[in-house]
């Protein structure tokens, strides 16, 4: 049954008042104004420039994997910012709130955050890094690039990859809306037992962070789906398992990850979901249930999510380093075995995060054994890329910095990582910045792989290179900003600084502090760099050729730039591992297709966005248990995927004589240009 609930309900706004508001809060007042303002901006923009029927249709709409991975960056750079600022503000919480005489402000005992707020505002930093930005940045990349390297024309399920974005969308909407109605979960992102359950917690928080991630996992298990279908069954003739490049391959692992791994975290929040909605206690201790059964299904999914994040970037080094070493990549058939094997290992450390529960010895070898054993095919990688760029034509390029910079960032968090398998280590450092810093070491690896993947692949979607200058005055301003805040902390974790302090009572961590507050300054002038880069390269559009970097080595530069929407023109015949390089050398990499057949496409559907408006309507109805809201939202859903199901729209046929036209004029075959209308076929002519 129900739960009862103490805050005051009614049929048509549940527990939605004009209190839920936080009106009175300078901070979320001015956050408001200044988000109102840049989405009136964009809005007032595009209605001027008449591009909303324009947006709608080549964009909102669409099914096309490029389009989609980009708008997959899109979302996870914004979510990225927006747990920036989280991290800004905590960061600067500690800095002001050190010591029983710092004074307070905006109603604060000490700092500017009162403890509710800091609360809140770490349980999103964490949720948003890691779920809405790392993830969703990663499934755009593998979106965009995993086709073109195995020569697809798409995705295998073109509907469905739209509706994993939508979803995930969904999921991050969720998110920024808990910031202006409402208020967001201080159970941090993990979801801490038993402060998660109802009655320690009966406010929206935990709902908004619960409904939100359940929204995009969803979304991230379709993706994996995909990817797995698309690998599998969608490869170009010739290509065979041992010529996929790596970043494919690690893709291939990171998606069975992800289609074994969600569903777990699936079924830990519908448990809780239970817990706070239909009064059952499977979390409860005081009525038999058991919290650590939800840290284990917590664990059981969350470090596997590590390894789902960190093998992508794993990927893309293994493109980088080759491409601007001009030599093949060494061990090939090992960078494959270790990618597989990081993936296995993964999924039996994860009781590693509760070393100090009092396991007993046994598990705790064997826990700490596991650990360790990570760190031999993860150093069976970084040896591989050193000898790659062993004795080869090294240039370094924006790209191939943040490639050497991750190699850096991965050797020293897998040595503090090591450190905190020995449970003799884990029990003194356990729950201090030590072990966050560490955390951020390996996050940031993700971090600059997305870096070096935007700066490296923007060519061959856009058309033009990254303002080259600016790209590398953001590399070191990030890197200088990432040494300045995560040295001292490890220093501050070593000397006794446990997480999650929104008042530090010890003055002598004061200078570390002031430290770690003076790296983040560093970053916020990396992201200005970041935003100067875009304006620079979008202003002055230098083209780039077909393979942008003149080294490239597989088969996306063998396409036009930037890609066109059908992708080949002529479906590859696949002779080597890196196709382009074998073409290079045999004087085949400018022969062009002479005859063409006609190819056909997918049309582009609005169901998928209006599956996860409704997704989002119905996680805000659950939320603030509007009922009402919820099933109509629930109802749009089924109607609109039974509606889906009896669409007679089978695609449309590009012909010959237009994919001619499209070679010989390539920007009108643009990713960013309209596509030809057509006439859909019907279910007999599709086949």
């Amino acid at each position: 049954m129900q739960v009862d609930l103490q805050d005051p309900w009614s049929p048509l706004f549940g527990r939605l008042t004009l209190d839920s508001i936080p009106y009175d809060n300078p901070i979320i007042v001015g956050t408001f104004l200044g988000a109102a303002t840049i989405g009136l901006i964009v809005v007032a923009a595009v209605l001027y420039y008449k591009k909303l029927p324009y947006l709608w249709r080549e964009w909102l709409t669409t099914v096309d994997h490029k389009k989609i991975g980009v708008m997959y960056i899109i979302l996870g750079l914004v979510m990225l910012f927006r747990g920036f600022v989280d991290g800004l503000m905590m960061r600067t919480q500690q800095v002001m709130a050190v010591g029983p005489d710092s004074p307070g402000v905006l109603g604060a005992q000490h700092g500017f955050l009162p403890p509710f707020h800091f609360d809140q505002v770490y349980s999103a930093h964490g949720t948003i890094m890691l779920i809405f930005a790392a993830t969703p940045i990663m499934a755009g990349l593998g979106n965009i690039i995993v086709p073109l390297q195995i020569g697809a024309r798409d995705m295998a399920y073109p509907y469905l990859n739209a509706v994993s974005l939508w979803l995930t969308t969904a999921g991050a909407a969720l998110i920024m809306l808990s910031l202006f109605v409402g208020e967001f979960s201080n159970a941090a992102w993990v979801g801490l037992m038993p402060l998660a359950e109802l009655p320690y917690n009966p406010g929206v928080g935990v709902d908004y962070w619960m409904w939100a991630i359940q929204l995009s996992s969803l979304g991230t298990t379709f993706n994996a789906i995909n990817i797995i279908a698309t690998i599998v069954k969608m490869r170009a003739p010739g290509m065979t398992w041992f010529r996929m490049p790596v970043f494919t391959w690690v893709n291939l692992s990171t998606s069975i990850i992800g289609l074994t791994a969600f569903p777990v975290l699936g079924v830990a929040l519908s448990l809780l979901t239970a817990d706070r909605y239909l009064g059952t206690d499977f979390f409860t201790v005081g009525h038999g249930g058991n919290f650590m059964l939800y840290i284990d299904l917590f664990w059981i999914w969350g470090h596997p999510e590590v390894y789902f994040l960190i093998l992508p970037p794993f990927g893309i080094f293994s493109e980088i380093v080759p491409t601007f070493s001009e030599k093949p990549l060494f061990g090939y058939l090992t960078m494959v075995a270790a990618s597989f094997a990081i993936a296995g290992i993964g999924w039996s450390v994860w009781a590693h995060h509760f070393f100090t529960m009092g396991m007993g010895p046994d598990l705790n070898g064997y826990f700490s054994s596991a650990t360790m054993l990570v760190g031999i095919p993860t150093g069976v990688k970084i040896f591989n890329w050193l000898f790659t760029m062993y004795r080869g034509r090294i240039t370094f390029t924006t790209p191939m910095l943040w490639a050497v910079m991750g190699i850096f960032l991965l050797l020293f968090g897998g040595f503090t990582g090591m450190m905190l398998s020995a449970p003799a280590i884990n029990y003194t450092v356990h729950d201090s910045v030590f072990v966050i810093a560490h955390f951020h070491c390996m996050v940031l690896v993700v971090a600059v792989g997305a870096f070096a993947a935007v700066a490296y692949w923007w060519p061959k979607v856009f058309g033009f290179k990254l303002d080259e200058r600016n790209g590398q005055f953001f590399f070191w301003t990030f890197t200088l900003a990432s040494i300045v805040v995560f040295v001292p902390m490890f220093g501050l974790g070593l000397e006794g600084e446990t997480r999650r302090l929104d008042y530090v009572f010890n003055p002598q961590w004061r200078p570390l502090l002031i430290a770690e507050e003076v790296g983040i300054v560093l970053y916020c002038i990396s992201v200005f760099y970041f935003l100067k880069m875009i304006y620079v390269s979008l202003r002055d559009r230098v083209p780039a050729g077909d393979d942008a970097w003149g080294t490239g080595r597989t088969l996306e530069w063998m396409t036009h730039t930037p890609v066109p929407f059908y992708n080949f023109a002529v479906t590859p015949q696949i002779n080597a591992l890196d196709e382009l390089a074998w073409r290079r050398e045999n004087g085949l990499d400018k022969v062009k297709p002479q005859t063409f057949v006609p190819i056909h496409m997918p049309s582009n559907t609005a169901v998928p966005v209006i599956i996860g408006a409704m997704a989002m309507a119905l996680g805000f109805g659950m939320i603030w248990r509007i009922w009402w809201m919820a099933g109509a939202a629930l109802l749009a859903i089924v109607v609109a995927v039974i509606a889906r199901s009896f669409d007679k729209n089978q695609g449309y046929i590009l012909t010959a004589e237009e994919i001619a036209k499209f070679e010989s004029k390539t920007e009108l075959a643009s990713m960013i240009a309209e596509q030809p209308k057509r006439t859909p076929l019907d279910h007999v002519e599709a086949h």
